[in-house]
């Protein structure tokens, strides 16, 4: 998927000028045919679904394939409240959930139990199963569940800049693309030089393209003509990662329950001085970018009062680890204290880095299904 042409004039122009890296950002949308599904056709409205199955998402891709097979039972409008032990072997035996619709606890039985619903649910679950072994929450002998929540430092700062040279057409929405370009991380690269003010760093997320003029001056009339003036801009917002902290933790909250009856989690987390000191950075930098392109009536921004939980990437509460006293899971996202009991989503995470986490989370539940098959055939599990 190509860049417009004011993409193309600030990455070659902040390569140029700054050494800095802009590229494509990353889509799960196809570029060509796979398996039946059509490529990507640009309508634009992703978020609406994908009539001809081009975007992935689990209703279109993997759990249709997994349906295929015969081998996989899929439960719709179930809630899951806890993992069902067996004692007496330290086994999990299956899981308790609760029916949407009828509102019943219902159980269903596996040799294996694999959590993958998402960070935060996860971690509740496991502390909803807690038992007279696990009185802190199930696999939590390290007392280290819940702990080192981590979600990123989203658009705290940047820049929009304009390019009148380039302007043309104005339309709606341009580009028709599923995804925008991406700033690779240029504070503390691996193997570069230290940036003092902060450790880790940021990336930038953001596009441009041309469209209408709604900043245009007056009222009425007036207003609609200079509507018409094209305008391309390119708008930069950063994406800083954040440290774990033992101090940024959930915990069930004693007098919560949600509409199902299942005990709710209590959210103690706020950003530190690390991603704070990035706030000021990812607007300075925005604008550096922006002046290397050429670009005009550059607007910087910071949000310097950003809070957690905008992002809506949170990691890290059962994380991975060497050793059982410290963490929560292994590197195949087993966990340390029940060997089939797996949890494959963000849990593990022990650092966020400053990239969406998607990815991440489907490469190691790759590795780790691999694993899982693997001990199961050789009868370890």
């Amino acid at each position: 998927m190509g860049l417009t042409c004011a993409e193309t004039l600030l990455r070659n122009r902040v390569k140029e000028k700054l050494g800095w890296t802009i590229t494509l950002g990353r889509s799960a949308n196809l570029t060509k045919p796979i398996n039946g599904r059509a490529p990507c056709h640009y309508c634009g409205p992703c978020e609406r679904g994908c009539t001809t199955h081009s975007y992935f998402n689990a209703a279109f891709t993997t759990v249709p394939d997994a349906l295929k097979t015969g081998d996989c039972t899929l439960i719709s409008n179930a809630m899951v409240y806890k993992v069902l032990m067996d004692s007496d072997r330290n086994r999990a035996r299956g899981l308790l959930y609760i029916d949407r619709v009828t509102r019943q606890p219902k159980e269903i039985y596996g040799r294996v139990v694999i959590l993958c619903a998402q960070a935060l649910e996860s971690a509740r679950i496991l502390f909803n199963s807690a038992n007279t072994q696990y009185p802190s929450g199930l696999a939590n002998s390290s007392g280290a569940l819940g702990h080192y929540l981590m979600d990123h430092l989203w658009v705290a700062g940047g820049a929009t800049g304009e390019f009148p040279e380039l302007a043309e057409k104005p339309a709606l929405s341009a580009p028709h693309r599923p995804n925008g370009i991406y700033v690779v991380r240029f504070r503390n690269p691996h193997g570069g030089p230290s940036y003092p003010k902060f450790l880790r760093g940021y990336g930038f997320q953001g596009g441009g393209g041309t469209t209408f003029k709604w900043r245009a001056p007056g009222f009425g009339e007036a207003y609609k003509r200079g509507l018409l003036d094209p305008v391309t801009t390119v708008h930069l917002s950063g994406f800083g990662e954040c440290l774990p902290r033992w101090d940024n933790y959930v915990e069930l909250d004693p007098n919560v329950v949600d509409a199902f009856g299942i005990p709710a989690l209590r959210i103690h987390m706020t950003f530190g001085e690390n991603e704070h000191a990035m706030i000021p950075d990812m607007a300075e930098s925005a604008v550096q970018m922006m002046e290397a392109a050429g670009a005009r009536n550059i607007r910087p921004f910071t949000v310097p009062d950003r809070v957690p939980g905008k992002g809506i990437h949170e990691v890290g509460v059962a994380r991975m680890g060497s050793d059982a006293k410290r963490s929560v899971l292994n590197q195949f996202q087993q966990t340390h204290d029940v060997k089939n009991l797996f949890v494959m989503d963000g849990s593990c995470f022990t650092s966020s880095a400053c990239q969406n986490p998607t990815l991440t989370i489907m490469a190691l539940a790759v590795r780790s299904c691999d694993y899982l098959m693997g001990e199961m055939k050789r009868g370890n599990i």
